[in-house]
């Protein structure tokens, strides 16, 4: 596996990636509606990559394939996304970009890291450390969704 940064040819391969990863992995843990609303399948490149390149974002990919992406607001401290492909969960993927995220924040001076956890993401997250600050619902499209607001202190 390689770790690389984002060039704005890969977000279509991002958005889909995104959308697979919530209809199969977060389906578990989420209802096909809140899934349907969540990842719409139908995303603004456009903002997607502008929020791409104004954070620092990571790519992993393993033979061209892209494995999975993280992306870091610096200037907030705000580990934003975090997805693996469906096909390559629990190998090392998500660790290998949140390292890569983590050192970059503490190269720059963060003191503390946020990230809002999925369900399906928060035992991941706190295996690494990250402390529950509070459990939170954020709508999309109507439908109420639960994640977690969980801060790793560096």
């Amino acid at each position: 596996m390689n770790l690389r940064p984002y060039r704005p040819s890969d977000v279509s391969a991002l958005a889909e990636l995104f959308y697979q990863t919530v209809h199969s992995v977060n389906r578990r843990d989420y209802t096909a509606e809140q899934c349907r609303v969540w990842a719409t399948g139908h995303p603004d490149l456009s903002a997607w990559d502008a929020s791409f390149q104004a954070h620092r974002t990571w790519i992993a990919e393993e033979d061209g394939h892209i494995m999975g992406f993280t992306d870091l607001d610096v200037e907030a401290g705000y580990l934003d996304r975090l997805y693996v492909h469906k096909d390559a969960q629990r190998r090392g993927v998500g660790t290998a970009l949140c390292d890569a995220a983590e050192a970059c924040a503490r190269a720059a001076g963060v003191r503390r890291l946020e990230t809002h956890a999925s369900i399906t993401a928060r035992p991941f997250f706190a295996a690494r450390g990250y402390a529950l600050l509070r459990e939170q619902k954020v709508e999309r499209g109507g439908i109420l969704l639960k994640n977690y607001v969980m801060i790793l202190e560096l």
